[in-house]
């Protein structure tokens, strides 16, 4: 081949591939010249906010796993050995709230989380380690499976051999975001860089007016020739520059003249353009702009309703992601149809105190909640059970409405019943009067015999 045709070569064919499964080339350069990677990203309170928001909620909601039961309930699996792992110490290393806040930051950041799983010999999961996801590269082999590499580090759990690692499937908990082909997802951060950067660099805009006493720019006009501008400049900075020599006064010699130069109403409208790109961000990861600190639209009426649709609309596509992940990596087929993983939200969303004792009286009432069931709730002990607290009642004026007649009819058989009765003992006591007026008058006669 010649030079020319090695320079002059047509481009190979497209390959369909996942490697690379943050999808970093969407990293880099934005629109406003700064550069936005996942590290950088954070250094924004707002990207850090909303990612400590949706990390802690996931870590901090209790996660259970369940087992059916023959009579169609749910009861908890805790002699399994998943139970432990998950809800206390998936890891020597870690806490389970650990584990899952640091996976959910992954999942926000490249959009994919990824746990190596620890087997025994007979298949038992007995650790989860996490992994980078920038590390893993997610790809098929030439029979078209799929397989994960991972570069390996001093700095992890040393439960892998070799600098580069191929795990099978079986291997590894993977929990993918929003993506393109559904195995593995893009970042949230990737795909919102020229937000984030324009964030970036109005956040750099600030601190450097604000390090110049919030004051522009002028110009130092001298009659005469200037034969060291230089000097001149780097004299009247260091003495009335930056925000430490504000409001501090002048004393120009030599007819010299400072001329300020205003500022523009476009310089002037920065907060409100950061304040908008800080709303962008929440409006990213669908974070209510109250839980990041932005009160102006928040009222006593709403909040409420804005906590309820955050618990709906943005834990609750993530909470799913986490169970079914977990459902389809660690149990084993035969498991799957009598366990399930689930995260308790109920917590979330319970209501004020009014509202959840109008919710208990309206449950008790209707014989569906017992007292101990509400106890459980509000996290109080228990009523023995010889002292009602599992007696499911109901009101006693409710009756199905093809069971009306029935109650109407049986009701008049009892009066009639209960009629006779009555008649008969009338004329017992008739006859016990009148037996006891006929002893009456023989003893009156008796007497008078006598």
């Amino acid at each position: 081949m010649s030079i020319f045709n090695r320079w002059f070569r047509g481009r190979g064919a497209p390959k369909d591939s996942t490697a690379g499964s943050s999808y970093r080339f969407f990293f880099g350069g934005t629109t406003s010249g700064k550069a936005v990677t996942e590290r950088s990203a954070m250094q924004m309170t707002a990207v850090y906010s909303c990612v400590r928001i949706l990390s802690e909620a996931i870590a901090g909601l209790p996660l259970h796993l369940y087992r059916y039961a023959e009579n169609g309930s749910k009861e908890k699996a805790i002699d399994h050995p998943l139970y432990e792992l998950l809800h206390d110490e998936p890891n020597p290393e870690m806490t389970s709230f650990v584990f899952r806040e640091t996976l959910m930051t992954h999942l926000l950041l490249w959009g994919n989380a990824y746990a190596q799983i620890i087997r025994n010999g007979k298949g038992d999961v007995v650790a989860l380690y996490p992994l980078m996801p920038n590390r893993m590269t997610v790809d098929r082999d030439e029979n078209g499976q799929l397989y994960y590499e991972y570069q390996t580090s001093t700095d992890e759990a040393h439960t892998m051999k070799g600098s580069v690692v191929r795990l099978s499937p079986l291997d590894v908990l993977h929990i993918p975001g929003l993506g393109f082909d559904g195995l593995v997802g893009y970042s949230p951060i990737a795909m919102a860089k020229n937000s984030i950067g324009m964030a970036i660099a109005c956040e750099e805009y600030g601190a450097k007016f604000f390090a110049n006493g919030a004051t522009p720019g002028g110009i130092l006009e001298h009659p005469g020739v200037v034969k060291d501008p230089e000097r001149v400049r780097e004299s009247w900075n260091s003495a009335f520059g930056g925000s430490a020599n504000s409001n501090k006064v002048a004393v120009l010699e030599e007819g010299m003249k400072y001329t300020p130069i205003s500022i523009s109403p476009e310089q002037a409208q920065f907060l409100e353009t950061r304040k908008f790109q800080i709303d962008e961000i929440a409006r990213i990861f669908r974070i209510p702009p109250h839980m990041i600190g932005d009160l102006e639209k928040s009222s006593f009426s709403n909040i409420e309703q804005q906590s309820l649709e955050f618990v709906k609309y943005t834990l609750d596509p993530w909470v799913s992601r986490w169970e079914q992940s977990m459902r389809r990596a660690l149990l084993r087929p035969e498991e799957k149809k009598e366990y399930f993983f689930k995260f308790n939200v109920d917590g979330l969303l319970r209501g004020d105190y009014e509202s959840r004792m109008n919710g208990y009286a309206t449950a008790r009432q209707n014989g569906w909640m017992s007292a101990n069931d509400i106890r459980e709730l509000e996290n109080l002990d228990r009523i023995p059970e010889d002292k009602g607290g599992d007696l499911y009642l109901i009101n006693g004026n409710m009756t199905k409405l093809e069971d009306a007649g029935i109650f109407a009819a049986s009701a008049s058989t009892q009066r009639t019943e209960e009629q006779p009765d009555e008649e008969q003992e009338s004329t017992e006591k008739s006859e016990e009067s009148q037996e006891q007026t006929e002893s009456g008058d023989r003893l009156r006669e008796r007497r008078k015999s006598l």
